[in-house]
């Protein structure tokens, strides 16, 4: 994607120059570059490197930005810059009818989050009885490594990525089988990432099993999750995997199908 030519206005007394800058550096990145160096940023928005350096600082400061030191990627906080318009097209709009029609068909709960920072946020949800300790509504905040979404998420990141991401994160152990260990955390979302879902059970809390599968954009990455979750005392992990992952697969692609046919809408959840 090429830097947006200037336009008239650019000619105007009001016309503030740092803030196109600041602009064209957000829309540098896209499907094709969702993570770039310094220098490729810098060549993307027609910078100098360090104009480049500036705004990204600045972009990571704010929390639009994120990156290791080395490669920079934004952030789900963007999505506040284009609110206005995405709410017409948006990730939660385009998932909730099918959410609903998931949860009619297999009488438990699901939801849609995406990663923010070591978190997962929920952006979409159709509850049925209300199966843990704490109230879930959209913006809900839970720790990734201990959620089958956030597995399925982590499991996705480049690898760069999510070693600094894990180099930062407590693995406090918040339910009965918690992993606390980083070592299997790595080996279990190498698992996730080799048969594509993730089966958490009782690691959040107590009584708590959930099932989760990706939702992927244009380009195949994964940009959002879905799942399933339920009370242990009514579904084993065995019958999770058997009853609730095929009707949860094909919503998860039902809704990636939606995504990609809303202009604009991949490229909002990234």
């Amino acid at each position: 994607m090429e830097p947006a030519p200037p336009s008239p206005a650019a000619e105007s007394a009001g016309y503030v120059q740092s803030l196109a800058r600041g602009l064209a550096v957000i829309r540098a990145f896209d499907e094709t570059r969702p993570e770039m160096t310094l220098s490729e940023v810098a060549r993307a928005a027609d910078l100098s490197r360090a104009a480049a350096r500036r705004f990204l600082h600045t972009l990571v400061q704010l929390g639009y930005v994120w990156t290791d030191g080395r490669a920079f990627a934004l952030t789900p906080r963007v999505l506040e810059l284009g609110f206005a318009y995405l709410s017409s097209v948006s990730l939660p709009e385009i998932a909730q009818p099918h959410l609903e029609s998931l949860v009619s068909e297999v009488r438990e709960s699901a939801s849609v989050s995406v990663l923010d920072g070591a978190d997962i946020v929920y952006v979409a949800r159709v509850p049925t009885t209300r199966i843990m300790t704490v109230s879930i509504n959209i913006g809900t905040r839970f720790p990734a490594y201990a959620t089958s979404m956030g597995r399925v998420l982590l499991a996705h990141l480049p690898a760069e990525r999510l070693e600094a991401l894990l180099a930062e994160v407590r693995l406090d152990p918040l339910g009965p089988h918690t992993i606390t260990s980083s070592g299997e955390l790595r080996a279990e979302l190498d698992r996730v990432r080799e048969r594509g879902w993730s089966l958490v059970d009782q690691e959040l809390e107590a009584g708590l099993r959930s099932i989760a599968a990706p939702i992927r954009d244009r380009s195949g990455a994964v940009v959002a999750a879905a799942n399933i979750s339920s009370h242990a005392s009514r579904t084993t992990a065995e019958q999770a995997e058997a009853n609730l992952l095929p009707p949860l697969l094909r919503t998860a692609e039902g809704i990636a199908a939606d995504l990609r046919a809303a202009p604009g809408s991949a490229a909002a959840v990234r």
